[in-house]
């Protein structure tokens, strides 16, 4: 029996029906790729992993693409197959993320029948104009629609994903993006701020000067989202993220913790004590080395070192209401903290360093000073 246990699991489904031109993940239109085959190849890496590491999984998580873009055919074949490879007695929490446009009552009650616990709803804004500009493929009124059907089957966590700092959306409209969402009540609710990752059309379109960004204008709106949705009584327990009481992120909680986790399918994430690595970004040859020899190429293999993994947790851990310990900070020598304390952007408390509200629209800056 292996003895490194592993507790949490990615699944990536590269899937999408169209492109969203923020979007810098490994992702891809169906095509005329054989989703049967894509399904069979997930379920064979799952048993190649179960051979090597002991699973005990207390989260899994089905991100993308647009893991819901698979049929309700492809969807119970692969649930059930993983029921068949997993012990599920310990499991916390199982997410899926779901389109708005892609699925129906009858598919929701799959994913709900099939175990899953909770649904990231990928809505990003209510002003068709921003939901235009950012390629998705919904309208308002079929996220609202698709929020209730996901009610009507019976899930009672979810998670509703928003965008701000969008090229042309006004504070006024971030505004309203907040107040409709919290008419609708979800248990959680994630407020991202737009970043232009490389490789992405938004990236071109900000090198060529037609988008900018404003570090005031993202303060704004970030703030005007604490202020409205601490007030409606979420906890902001993470920079991007806020829960009802009970309704935290256990999966993503972990990534921050820097546990360990898995990552299954082509373009996934691993990391394994320090050993990190990606699957291959092409999913016909994924499928095709499952298939032919019941393993992956990886790409990107690296061995962290202490010193990487310690900025890792200064980083990740500062983000989140539980701060990092001194003992963290300083464990390469003393860091000067003067600055940020007399800027008001960090205080300490019970040898630990948390974020103040200023600090915490400056989390990327403060946590390169305290890595030193």
């Amino acid at each position: 029996m292996p003895e490194k246990i592993i507790q949490h699991l990615y699944f990536h489904i590269p899937f999408c029906a169209q492109i969203c031109p923020y979007c810098a993940f490994y992702k891809h239109t169906p095509g005329k790729l054989a989703n049967a085959a894509f399904v069979e190849a997930i379920l064979s890496e799952l048993a190649y992993h179960s051979e090597r590491y002991d699973i005990k999984p207390k989260t899994l998580y089905f991100g993308g693409g647009t893991p819901s873009l698979l049929s309700r055919q492809h969807l119970d074949r692969l649930l059930t197959g993983l029921r068949q490879h997993l012990d599920l007695a310990s499991l916390e929490e199982f997410t899926f993320e779901a389109n708005p446009a892609t699925y129906n009552l009858a598919k929701a009650q799959l994913l709900r029948d099939q175990g899953v616990t909770r649904i990231s709803l990928g809505v990003q804004s209510w002003h068709p104009q921003t939901l235009k500009l950012l390629g998705r493929e919904h309208s308002a009124q079929e996220a609202k629609d698709a929020y209730h059907i996901l009610r009507e089957a019976g899930f009672d966590q979810i998670n509703i994903d928003l965008m701000f700092s969008v090229p042309g959306q006004s504070l006024s409209q971030w505004r309203e993006d907040l107040q409709q969402v919290l008419a609708l009540q979800p248990e959680h609710i994630s407020a991202y701020n737009l970043t232009y990752e490389e490789d992405t059309d938004f990236f071109k379109q900000l090198q060529s000067g037609r988008f900018r960004e404003d570090q005031d204008e993202d303060a704004d709106q970030f703030h005007l989202a604490i202020e409205y949705l601490e007030g409606a009584g979420y906890d902001h327990y993470e920079i991007s993220n806020y829960a009802r009481k009970g309704a935290r992120s256990r999966h993503n909680q972990a990534y921050w913790a820097g546990k360990d986790y898995i990552g299954v399918g082509p373009g996934a994430v691993s990391t394994v004590g320090y050993a990190r690595w990606k699957n291959v970004e092409d999913t016909a040859s994924y499928v095709r080395q499952m298939r032919d020899k019941g393993e992956v190429d990886r790409a990107d293999c690296e061995t962290l070192s202490v010193e990487q993994k310690r900025m890792e947790s200064i980083a990740l851990q500062l983000r989140t209401e539980k701060g990092v310990t001194l003992d963290l900070v300083e464990s390469q020598g003393p860091i000067d903290r003067t600055m940020l304390l007399a800027e008001a952007l960090i205080f300490e408390k019970n040898e630990h360093v948390y974020l103040t509200q200023k600090g915490k629209s400056l989390a990327d800056m403060v946590a390169l000073e305290l890595i030193g």
